[in-house]
């Protein structure tokens, strides 16, 4: 039976988690079956940069338990040149070398870079009407701030909402709303947040601050929206992003403790069942 709310981070190949995420010892190999034992799904953030072969896509499922689920984004080359209908060969492409995870395949989705405004809306429009929503779930994160006001929120949201491709929804409210001080390797935007549901299904990017306490008044909002959107049916997928990637897990962790306590129907964290903490195993 598929699962309803899927958490996770953004990334499984991190070196500097082996010994607290990961048993001590642990090596790059292992790493992928090692988070897929300990969370629920993935983003597949590499695909921006670097679009791999079919065969590794079919290794990546294989390494993975059948409950598994990754979400790999559009590469860069094709959403980050100016329009994107010329791109739709390339993108119909992707996605069929995406469909090698088979039954391991959540979301898969495009992020638009800040130069990409609402003046290019029919570009969106025949793009995504081009795009085989029937047989993928498919997600758009826009970074033009324009995209965040009326007419244009409403607009888009529609035209999500017609086609039924969801709304990826980036939060990252906790480093910029609170006086502590984030450094950022790599500048997340600092836009509106606006949690909307176009779809059956729903992709969140949080990105927590590194003090945990610091994330509680914002994850306290989050757990109404979670628990109304499956109360509706909504699939949703959670990922946890840290400028402190180090901390992702254990935020993503604790997040998942305030979801059982306020008894909203999520399934148990994998890394919840180990039957002893990650850092004691021994790997042969």
């Amino acid at each position: 039976m598929n699962s309803r709310f899927y958490l996770g981070c953004a990334v499984w190949a991190y070196k500097d988690w082996v010994g607290d995420f990961y048993p001590r010892g642990s090596r790059s190999t292992e790493f992928l079956r090692l988070y897929s034992d300990r969370m629920a799904t993935v983003e597949v953030n590499s695909t921006f940069y670097v679009i791999p072969d079919r065969q590794t896509i079919e290794r990546w499922a294989k390494d993975t338990s059948a409950s598994f689920r990754f979400c790999p984004k559009f590469p860069k080359q094709l959403t980050h040149n100016g329009l994107l209908l010329p791109y739709i060969d390339q993108a119909l492409h992707f996605l069929d070398l995406m469909s090698s995870f088979g039954d391991r395949l959540g979301v898969v989705f495009v992020q638009l870079p800040p130069s990409y405004s609402p003046a290019n809306f029919a570009d969106l429009e025949k793009f995504l009407q081009a795009l085989p929503t029937q047989d993928y779930q498919i997600a758009v994160e826009v970074r033009h701030a324009d995209w965040f006001k009326a007419p244009y929120c409403d607009r888009i949201n529609a035209l999500l909402q017609k086609l039924g491709v969801g709304r990826v929804l980036l939060d990252s409210r906790p480093i910029y709303d609170l006086t502590a001080p984030v450094q950022q390797e790599r500048r997340k935007p600092n836009l509106p947040l606006q949690p909307v549901v176009t779809a059956p299904f729903s992709i969140v990017r949080f990105v927590s601050h590194s003090d945990r306490d610091l994330n509680m008044r914002f994850w306290q909002e989050w757990l109404i929206y979670v628990q109304n959107w499956l109360a509706n049916g909504t699939q949703i997928y959670f990922f946890m992003h840290c400028p402190v990637e180090e901390r992702s897990p254990h935020n993503a962790k604790y997040f998942q403790e305030m979801l059982e306590k306020a008894n909203i129907p999520v399934p148990i964290l994998p890394w919840n069942e180990l039957a002893i903490p990650p850092q004691q195993l021994t790997l042969f």
